[in-house]
């Protein structure tokens, strides 16, 4: 959207910037110095339950969580049991739906997997890259960063065991998918239908372009984000699942993700489902 200048009708500056943390994210939005933004699904659902009307524009990521592990013969999540897990999220959208998930899986009593919290992502990898971990749940493109790390090292090899989603369909076949993040509007923009529409609507053409595009759309992202490698971001992109569409026409599938949260983490969404006018563009 920044290269193709697709909101110039709107604004003579558009800006990428990155964020590093959910935590700072909510600091950016709070502070107004962001506009617009990619967040967890949950996250503008909790602010707009905390009373800053914030609006979610669109779901674009379906599929982004990853297993990776160095043990051949784990084939899926359910081959965790009585193993370690490295997880790098705390009180996040990842960490519910991780602990959502392995609740379902069958295991002994006594052999639930042991999840190892990391300080972040590259806390996580740097573990795994020295053997002091053998199994991790990433979110793309840190997945994809360990795997082309560790085979520039000449590593044990690491394997891409199976997507969270993969597993959720298989053991929640009534609530399939998962609507995990999108682009929201800050509040003080939110009433600016117009803008909304059409940032939903450059973010959905400039999705698709990626999708189809993805070396080039890898390319474009180093761009912007220098340390991460071409050939991780290229990965990333062809193993996520990104299909832009807008929040009013999903609102049941996010309804039903704000309810599964409520009852895990109410505090993750605030105690409650968003109101109708929650849902945009």
């Amino acid at each position: 959207m920044v290269e193709t200048q697709a909101l110039s009708q709107y604004t003579d500056k558009l800006e990428f910037r990155l964020w590093q943390s959910p935590d700072q994210l909510r600091v950016l939005l709070a502070k107004k110095d962001i506009d617009f933004s990619a967040a967890p699904s949950n996250l503008p659902a909790l602010m707009a339950n905390r009373g800053d009307p914030v609006r979610l524009l669109n779901i674009s990521v379906w599929g982004i969580l990853w297993l990776v592990s160095r043990d051949p013969t784990v084939q899926n999540f359910s081959d965790l049991a009585g193993k370690e897990l490295l997880v790098p999220f705390q009180r996040d959208l990842p960490a519910v739906l991780l602990d959502t998930l392995l609740d379902a899986q069958s295991f002994a009593p006594d052999q639930a997997p042991s999840l190892r919290r990391t300080r972040d992502s590259q806390d996580a990898i740097a573990l795994m890259l020295t053997g002091q971990g053998q199994h991790v749940l990433l979110v793309e493109p840190t997945a994809s960063l360990l795997l082309s790390r560790n085979e520039q090292q000449g590593g044990t090899p690491l394997y891409r065991v199976q997507s969270l989603e993969a597993a959720w369909k298989k053991s929640f076949p009534a609530e399939a998918e998962l609507p995990q993040a999108g682009i929201m509007v800050n509040s003080h923009l939110a009433g600016d239908l117009g803008l909304s529409r059409a940032v939903e609507q450059a973010y959905a053409h400039s999705a698709a372009w990626c999708s189809g595009n993805a070396l080039e759309c890898a390319k474009l992202v180093h761009r912007h984000i220098p340390h991460l490698p071409v050939p991780a971001i290229e990965s990333a992109i062809k193993v996520t699942r990104l299909d832009s569409r807008p929040a009013n026409s999903i609102r049941p599938q996010l309804e039903a993700l704000y309810q599964m949260l409520g009852k895990q983490n109410p505090q993750a969404i605030g105690g409650r489902l968003p109101d109708a006018g929650f849902y945009g563009p």
